[in-house]
């Protein structure tokens, strides 16, 4: 067999593997040993050209993201985000299989890793073929990766029917390949997607609503209908809390700003409070620290919570606004009341006075502020379950 050398000569590779042969092509990571990836028998040539063990499955090429229900089942809503992110590029997505894929490809297996190069010969031949290629790195397994047309030939001349010459490949490492076929998705192998920018697009495809108000507005009643639906609650305060006793970092940032505020071995902030709350530059600085903690912990909690399948997540924050967890929230919620019904509430929920609920709610925001700054206002000016339907229909 001669194998041929094609520069632009896509049609003739197209035909080459739909009729069952191999052929060699470039992607941005290393080059490929493609074949027609429904074709069982042009896939076991595959396997036994690089001498590599049919219980290691094989990933497929696809041209975007539309090609992923044709090949997969049970796809979760953020595998076609990260697609659309990440592809044409170094990504590879783990997913079910349906029963078009050939069981040699998945060595028995119930997945399937899916990939769209980014390289504009090899797409060409996707688009042409119209099939899913199955690609492993053109090489013999064990030895190095091909980075040009010249060292898949020094490899399979004369054994496969061509190799697409795109120039040397840009990266030299193979793709991240990231396992979504199961809870918690998790990286199965690094390679060139880095797992920050992962974990940043897992977030951005929530949804995430802020949930934001005065003390006795009714904050609780709409969380409680949000986490009926499914939805993630973040407290920021129960997230400050809990860091203030967990995080070593944490303390040590504030014992470095606020030296002796904080007795030694403990974690009483009595006088560290009594400190910020009479001097406004000094509580500027406590929240600098305070807030950079929360939002790095809320992060955390977003990314886990898309890494387990979440899909919406609700943060509640008094200070969402100016302290900045606005930021992670796709739409704010402003749940505001009366003044009457909140010194009421107050009153009946905490046992105090009528005089310090009023205290309380002043030492606060106005209604208007929470108005004038969210995306959307919830009036809880009526009963708890009327309340309710009318969280629910916002939400919904």
């Amino acid at each position: 067999m001669r194998t041929k050398l094609l520069k632009d000569d896509i049609s003739d590779a197209s035909d080459i593997i739909k009729f069952g042969g191999l052929v060699a092509v470039p992607t941005e990571t290393v080059y490929g040993l493609a074949a027609n990836g429904l074709d069982k028998g042009a896939v076991k040539r595959i396997y036994e050209l690089k001498g590599r063990p049919e219980i290691k499955p094989l990933s497929l090429m696809v041209s975007g993201a539309e090609d992923i229900d044709g090949l997969c089942k049970d796809v979760p809503p953020a595998a076609r985000h990260l697609a659309e992110v990440f592809w044409p590029g170094p990504f590879t997505i783990v997913l079910k299989s349906n029963e078009k894929v050939p069981e040699i490809v998945r060595a028995g297996g119930k997945t399937v890793g899916l990939r769209c190069p980014n390289h504009p010969k090899t797409l060409q031949l996707l688009k042409e073929t119209a099939l899913p290629l199955a690609a492993p790195s053109a090489n013999p397994s064990g030895q190095e990766c091909a980075k040009t047309a010249q060292d898949v030939l020094s490899y399979f001349d004369g054994e496969i029917d061509a190799v697409i010459d795109g120039g040397p490949c840009a990266l030299g490492i193979e793709s991240t390949v990231f396992d979504m076929s199961q809870t918690p998705y998790k990286i199965l192998r690094e390679g060139g997607t880095d797992a920050q920018y992962i974990d940043m697009a897992l977030t951005a495809h929530l949804t995430i609503i802020g949930i934001t108000g005065g003390t006795g507005g009714g904050k609780t009643t709409a969380l409680d209908v949000l986490h009926e639906m499914g939805v993630l609650i973040i407290d920021c305060d129960e997230v400050y809390h809990t860091l203030l006793n967990e995080s070593d970092e944490m303390l040590e940032a504030l014992n470095k700003r606020f030296p002796e505020a904080i007795p030694e071995g403990t974690r009483d902030t009595k006088a560290l409070g009594e400190i910020v709350f009479s001097d406004p530059s000094e509580l500027s600085a406590l929240n600098a620290i305070t807030h950079s903690f929360v939002g790095k912990e809320i992060n955390r909690r977003l990314v886990d919570w898309a890494k387990n399948g979440g899909q919406a997540a609700a943060i509640d924050a008094i200070s969402l606004i100016e302290g900045g967890v606005g930021q992670f929230c796709s739409a704010t919620v402003a749940v505001i009341a009366p003044m009457e019904m909140r010194i009421q509430r107050l009153m009946s929920r905490e046992g105090i006075s009528r005089e310090y609920a009023k205290l309380r709610i002043n030492a606060q925001k106005p209604n208007e502020f929470f108005q004038e700054n969210c995306d959307y206002t919830l009036e809880n000016n009526s009963d708890k379950e009327s309340f309710g339907a009318k969280c629910q229909g916002l939400f919904t």
